[in-house]
């Protein structure tokens, strides 16, 4: 029996199913590169059937988007929803990732040391919310110098200056949502006033 036909019409459904595996994801061809490490004009033409699918390309694309390489090729899905979280160190702090792959929204496990109590405020594109989940968290927004206890949450714009931290002696534990689109902020806590020095 000539499987070629079907291998062949196989194939040809890679590349529709890649792009709108990224796009309902809400990923760029510029993010996927930057995760995959595959050029953006070879992603695009796998995408449109210019470049054949390979093991090579195919597996660095189902590792960013945490999918099994199957379900690039077309075998029916798992249906098992459940994501395997593997922690990371970023700057001295426990990330967790709690969402599949790098969509739009992203949730976050972040855990940090009681030693990171020094602000060093940040601007970038996109909104966050934060949620403590165990200890006193500390943020710092513009002009404002919170702390957050357990069960408390707050969102920002952050293109707004912004930096958060521990508050006290203990490492500090918070659901983080970060996205592109989201609200603007709203924290349930008091301003303190700031120290000597901003901090």
């Amino acid at each position: 029996m000539d499987h070629a036909p079907a291998i062949t019409a196989t194939l040809a459904e890679v590349g529709p199913r890649l792009k709108r595996l990224r796009t309902g994801r809400g990923v760029t061809l510029a993010g996927l590169s930057e995760a995959t490490g595959i050029s953006t004009s070879t992603l695009s033409r796998l995408e449109t059937g210019g470049r054949r699918p390979s093991l090579e390309l195919l597996l660095p694309i189902a590792r960013a988007h945490r999918v099994p390489l199957d379900e690039l090729v077309g075998a029916p899905p798992s249906g098992d929803p459940r994501v395997r979280p593997a922690p990371r160190r970023v700057n001295g702090r426990t990330v967790v990732p709690l969402t599949e792959g790098p969509g739009a929204l992203q949730a976050w496990k972040v855990i940090i040391p009681a030693s990171q109590t020094e602000p060093d405020p940040r601007v970038h594109e996109g909104y966050e919310w934060l949620y403590v989940l165990a200890g006193r968290l500390r943020l710092v927004l513009d002009d404002h110098d919170l702390v957050l206890g357990v069960g408390e949450a707050a969102e920002f714009d952050t293109r707004r200056p912004h930096w958060f931290g521990s508050a006290g002696e203990h490492p500090v534990e918070i659901l983080s949502l970060f996205g592109r689109q989201g609200e603007r902020m709203h924290v349930r806590a008091a301003p303190r006033p700031r120290g000597p020095g901003g901090g």
